[in-house]
């Protein structure tokens, strides 16, 4: 079985077609998916999709390329946080690339989500673009390796990768494994261990090869996942295996949460 460990299921994209997403992660093997949150505007329509659906998880967080939302104090963040099907606090990070250095609002807002992920000791969904060392430098300032999480959507280089796996944090591969300009971070997944290692889709984005410019959704984790067996040595289902495993065990998830899916992944 497998998990996408990071999607957004209430985008306009695909928020109309989610019975047909949930049939379409069956017939893939595809057990659970955490819908992550960007904005507390948005987070009512992540956490209903959790509370109506046992196989899916929920976040709460703003992410860092949203500049004019409402912005997240620790104590609201916690309270979400503390909520039943809310498995972690996030999106949150630094995104340089679009929005340059000169965010110091944007650094802060970081910090609160980990000081909030440190109170109700739950762990951090972290977006870093262009800004690795910033990121890394505030998780350490802010003792984020209390808690441990996950470097979403990793692109970053195998160094970055050692430093986060230090602090107690997993690094999750999207679509983007599978792209033909990727192979400095195939080297990373073929680097690192397994037991630090998840898939994600970040759908509706990143739709992996051979699916590139399709919406993505969470059935299509397969594809990334069989790119890691295949860079690993492995056959799909140890790498489905170790994956969920790892996601079972970071947001402490009983496995008896996930949907019962049968097919090849499960050999």
């Amino acid at each position: 079985m497998l998990v996408d460990s990071h999607c957004h299921l209430n985008f306009e994209d695909l928020a109309a077609r989610v019975p047909q997403i949930l049939a379409a992660m069956d017939a893939a093997g595809v057990g659970g998916a955490l819908c992550v949150s960007v904005t507390l505007e948005a987070f009512p329509e992540v956490e209903a999709l959790a509370l109506e659906h046992p196989h899916l998880f929920a976040s709460a967080g703003v992410h860092p390329d949203y500049a004019d939302v409402e912005e997240p104090s620790v104590e609201h963040l916690a309270s979400l946080a503390s909520r039943s099907r809310v498995v972690a606090v996030g999106e949150t990070g630094l995104d340089y690339f679009r929005l340059g250095e000169d965010v110091d609002w944007q650094r802060e807002r970081f910090r609160r989500h980990i000081r909030a992920a440190r109170e109700v000791g739950k762990p951090l969904i972290v977006h870093t673009r262009a800004a690795a060392e910033d990121t890394l430098r505030i998780l350490r300032e802010e003792g984020a390796d209390r808690v441990g999480g996950v470097m979403h959507c990793f692109t970053e280089s195998l160094d970055v990768a050692n430093a986060a796996i230090d602090l107690g944090f997993m690094i999750s591969f999207s679509g983007i494994l599978t792209f033909r300009n990727a192979e400095s971070l195939r080297e990373v997944a073929r680097s690192i261990p397994i037991e630090s290692m998840l898939v994600e889709t970040d759908s509706p984005y990143l739709a992996p090869v051979p699916l590139r410019g399709k919406i993505n959704e969470p059935a299509f984790v397969r594809h990334t996942a069989q790119k890691l067996a295949d860079l690993r040595g492995l056959d799909l289902p140890t790498i489905a295996r170790a994956t969920t495993d790892n996601f079972l065990r970071l947001f402490r998830i009983d496995a008896t949460a996930l949907r019962p899916v049968g097919g090849a992944v499960n050999a």
